[in-house]
């Protein structure tokens, strides 16, 4: 990979050239010059990666492969590079860490120049500053987006994350009307650390700073007037609901072994326009996808999201997964093998709740997972806050609870289910749901297309 980062870096240059000198374009005009800062971004970006050391992340290898194919359009006559501009964008909010979603942001403001009415430009740029923490500069760049995009039901995710936003907004200025009212009511003023406190709180400051200047005033009005006043009390649950709705950077839990947890928010961010594929563990699947340059191979691996359920017994340790998801069962659930195969986020279904909490303590291995389902999404089938289902039905299959889960959320591209026949089939009763919402079927891959 060094090789072929270090190649990349050079196309990238050899395109766009260096901050502060100029790109040489290719005959017919060259790229745009918005184009060209965004490769130049790219650069940059490629540059802090190779000094980081060996890539051992499959996310960053595959914003890598996003840059090389962006270079590839920035430099063929008629190619889309607007296209792949904003996918490079989002592979690099895919990815994770700060620095990729500044590179996202960079794009997107890029993109914006280049479109000012492309309402992917303005989708990217809301979700890179919601990634920031930038609240309030992510509800404008939303609301564009809202304002160029025609399909009602496209924009509802995006309407439900701008409510979000706000809500977690008025929760602070709530909290510092409750101050002032109470600072006016004291008859030497409000303590000079407690009014410092309530000076650095505001809606418009990035996520962490507010969650800190949150927790500092809470901290010193409880100290200050005692748990059981009123207005502490009212100042404590508007701090509480405040760090629901932000869903950004958790305190660390350990009962998820050092992973972020994550919600239907979250979860429903993460699937979001990308094309999802369950991969069966059977035998024939196994051998095939292990099988170098086999077709089955290729296509598991086209997907943005590879999501593969409860415990491996054919599948390869190496195998990639991006989603793991399990199913309890059995009356002692938390004594079963530990989670140590490695995945990008993992979804744990299981009732009751006392259950689900001492297996994830007992089973989850620090390391082996990024994310973390909550308790919100631990019964998606019965839960009425989403599916709502009898549970006189009879037990689920944990890929046909994966699928009605994907399907209530209802913003992935596209769903797949690959080697699902034989000992992996579903039971008559979810073969007839999917049968209902099949859209194609390929026998030669054994896939079948949901959406």
């Amino acid at each position: 990979m060094g090789q072929t980062l270090t190649g990349l870096l050079t196309s990238v240059r050899a395109i766009a050239g260096r901050p502060g000198t100029p790109a040489q374009g290719r005959p017919g005009g060259g790229p745009d010059q918005a184009l060209l800062a965004a490769l130049r971004l790219c650069g940059d970006h490629l540059l802090a990666l190779a000094a980081a050391g060996p890539l051992t992340d499959a996310r960053r290898t595959r914003l890598i492969a996003s840059i090389g194919a962006l270079t590839t359009a920035c430099s063929t006559p008629g190619a889309d590079a607007f296209d792949a501009l904003l996918r490079t964008g989002q592979q690099a909010l895919d990815s994770g860490g700060e620095a990729e979603a500044r590179l996202a942001l960079a794009l997107a403001d890029e993109a914006t120049a280049l479109r000012a009415r492309s309402k992917g430009a303005w989708r990217l740029r809301g979700n890179a500053l919601d990634a920031l923490g930038r609240g309030e500069e992510a509800i404008t760049a939303y609301e564009r987006h809202l304002a160029l995009q025609q399909n009602n039901a496209a924009s509802r995710d995006v309407e439900r994350r701008i409510a979000t936003l706000r809500a977690a907004g008025d929760r602070i200025d709530e909290a510092l009307t409750l101050f002032r009212a109470g600072a006016d009511t004291e008859a030497s003023g409000a303590d000079t650390e407690v009014s410092g406190a309530a000076a650095r709180l505001s809606r418009h400051l990035p996520a962490a700073e507010a969650r800190t200047a949150f927790t500092d005033l809470v901290r010193l009005r409880t100290a200050e007037h005692g748990a059981g006043d009123p207005a502490v009390r009212r100042l404590a649950t508007l701090y509480a609901e405040h760090r629901r709705l932000s869903d950004r950077d958790p305190v660390a839990d350990p009962l998820l072994g050092g992973a972020e947890p994550i919600g239907v928010p979250g979860l429903r961010r993460l699937v979001a326009g990308r094309t999802v594929c369950l991969v069966a563990d059977t035998p024939r699947t196994a051998e095939q996808e292990q099988r170098p340059g086999s077709p089955l191979a290729a296509l598991i691996e086209g997907y943005d999201l590879v999501v593969r359920c409860d415990e491996a017994r054919h599948t390869a340790p190496a195998a990639r997964t991006d989603l793991h998801a399990c199913t309890l069962r059995g009356d002692t659930p938390w004594k079963g093998p530990r989670w140590d195969r490695r995945a990008g986020a993992r979804l744990v279904f299981g009732d009751p709740l006392p259950h689900w909490r001492l297996a994830l303590r007992s089973r989850l291995v620090p390391g082996a997972q990024d994310r973390v389902g909550d308790a919100t999404l631990r019964r998606p089938l019965h839960d009425p806050a989403l599916l709502g289902e009898e549970a006189g039905a009879g037990p689920a299959s944990t890929a046909y609870t994966v699928l009605r889960l994907l399907d209530f959320l209802g913003t992935p591209a596209r769903v797949d289910l690959i080697g699902f026949e034989g000992p992996a089939a579903l039971s008559p009763r979810e073969r007839e749901w999917v049968g209902t919402r099949t859209a194609n079927t390929d026998d030669t891959a054994v896939r079948i297309t949901l959406r």
